[in-house]
């Protein structure tokens, strides 16, 4: 399979995946459910276990095959099951979904990196990979930062010679200051936004 037809057939799962989730609010919207936040965290809490690690499925998914973006599912799960759990729910999908991402890439090497990431992405962190002590710092310090393109990164990182290990421990390591800042801003920055408009 073409590089060209495997990334229309990504973008094909992503989109039947965005749409699956757009007919599933409209259910949700339909019973109620959207009519306040307090009907939503109780209808997630009636399944205690199963909504949690449905959550955390969607998480590792929403890394390794982008249905919608990343962000929108890390206030989801703030929402959803408060900040507490919310951020361990939204760590756990992204650090799990993040290691099998490096690990595909070191499976099948830059062909899938290739399918996954866009060219000029590719392109503007090519140059990282030239000195890998250099890749290593960078590396992490976009991992906590929550503005960088944390999928691209490590999937650019299985063509490097970092170490499953090391990876491993920067993901563990520097992904809750990420996660907790990007959960905070998109929940809370919108309300702020409005607040300050009107």
């Amino acid at each position: 399979m073409s590089i060209t037809t495997s990334k229309r057939l990504i973008n094909l799962i992503s989109l039947c995946g965005f749409f699956g989730l757009i007919s599933l609010s409209i259910y949700f919207y339909r019973l109620g459910i959207f009519a306040d936040v307090q009907a939503l965290q109780e209808f997630v809490g009636q399944a205690a276990l199963l909504g949690p690690m449905l959550f955390i499925l969607i998480q590792i998914l929403q890394v390794v095959v982008p249905i919608l973006p990343g962000g929108i599912s890390l206030a989801a799960g703030v929402l959803l099951f408060g900040p507490f759990r919310g951020f361990i729910y939204n760590y756990l999908g992204i650090c799990i979904g993040s290691l099998i991402l490096f690990w595909l890439g070191r499976q099948y090497g830059k062909p899938l990196v290739l399918r996954l990431i866009n060219e000029k992405t590719y392109n503007k962190y090519i140059h990282w990979l030239d000195n890998q002590k250099r890749f290593d710092r960078l590396f992490a310090l976009a991992i906590f930062l929550p503005i960088a393109p944390d999928d691209a990164l490590c999937l650019m990182a299985s063509l490097t010679g970092i170490s499953l290990k090391k990876f491993t421990w920067i993901i563990l390591l520097a992904k809750p200051a990420s996660v907790f800042l990007y959960s905070l801003a998109l929940l809370y920055g919108s309300e702020y936004l409005v607040q300050f408009l009107l």
